[in-house]
């Protein structure tokens, strides 16, 4: 019997919009301070992008990067996914745009709606297609544009200081070699009876009209979270994501080189880890730097540190996230 294929990742890459928010400079729009801000995520400073810049633009680039690192054509793509919760617009989603910038009109385009989790969730998916054939090279882009709705209010100070804007993007293949490398696992969860816990609540279709003068007043378009709980979910779920994988394909978490965790909160990513009982030095960080850029935090963090050439050929990384929905999920890689 010929032995499938296993999904492998052969392109990575990422992109910031150019703007540095320092925590210094929300203090002068916000009640807070530096101190606090470092004490409670780890954030030191996040990225924004300017007026007129939308998710599929910073997409567009990390995508372009990848494809690069990756040593394709971009013609050699047959299928795009798409992973936000910012996207340009109420609708169409980014996937069709970032296909269209790059002009790769006419293939399929998927957004995925899972936020935080997003691209692990769409890893998930594009894994299924490369494995039975559909598709021989897919590009994975998720991005973020958050800073154009965050309350930069005292009100909303504990959500404002945590987001930035970013993208990551993979392209991902089937590996041509026997060699045991690439996806050895996703594991996806959701419980959606904690929905209203992290989510943006307006506008919403079932309020008719859904845009009304009341809808500015009430400023329920604004993302909104119960932090404490969130944190409660988050350091119990995303272990047992990881865990949940490590047993599907008969690891352990001493066989993981390197754990990459959805950069919510640098207290989440430490507490994670903890419980995995994964050294500090295995856990790749960059909050401090990007803040939480959602769904595309995994992919940047995952470039980084390809590029840093600390993750190599035959490690074994490990992927979770949590977010809205509640959703939570785990992959795991063979690089």
């Amino acid at each position: 019997m010929k032995e499938e294929k296993r999904t492998v990742i052969c392109g990575t890459g990422h992109y910031l919009p150019p703007q540095i928010v320092t925590n210094f400079d929300l203090e002068k729009i916000i009640n807070t301070s530096d101190e606090w801000i470092r004490q409670r995520t780890g954030i030191v400073q996040r990225h924004y992008g300017t007026p007129g810049v939308g998710s599929s633009d910073l997409a567009t680039e990390a995508a372009k990067l990848a494809i690069k690192d990756a040593g394709i054509d971009k013609s050699e793509i047959d299928f795009i996914i798409a992973a936000t919760l910012s996207p340009d617009y109420y609708f169409p989603g980014i996937g069709v745009l970032v296909g269209s910038k790059l002009g790769l009109n006419g293939i399929g385009a998927l957004d995925v709606r899972n936020q935080c989790s997003g691209f692990i969730y769409a890893l998930s998916v594009a894994d299924q297609y490369i494995r039975n054939g559909t598709y021989q090279k897919i590009l994975l882009v998720a991005a973020e544009v958050q800073s154009s709705n965050l309350d930069h209010s005292d009100e909303g100070r504990d959500m404002a200081v945590l987001f930035g804007d970013g993208a990551g993007a993979v392209i991902l293949e089937a590996n041509s070699e026997n060699d045991g490398r690439g996806i050895l696992t996703t594991k996806l969860f959701s419980d959606g009876q904690y929905a209203c816990e992290l989510w943006m609540e307006k506008p919403s279709p079932k309020d008719k009209p859904t845009f009304s003068p009341g809808l500015l007043e009430e400023k329920k378009y604004y993302p909104r979270m119960n932090g404490r709980n969130v944190f409660k979910h988050a350091i119990e779920k995303m272990p047992q994501a990881v865990w949940a994988s490590l047993k599907e394909v008969s690891l352990t978490v001493n066989d993981i080189d390197h754990l990459i965790p959805h950069q919510a909160n640098d207290r989440i990513s430490l507490m994670v880890a903890q419980k995995l009982n994964i050294p500090v030095n295995k856990v790749i960080r960059n909050i401090h730097r990007v803040g939480n850029t959602t769904a595309a935090s995994i992919p940047i963090a995952l470039d980084e540190a390809v590029k840093e050439k600390r993750i190599k050929t035959g490690d074994l990384v490990a992927l979770t996230a949590f977010g809205s929905g509640f959703t939570w999920a785990a992959a795991l890689l063979r690089w």
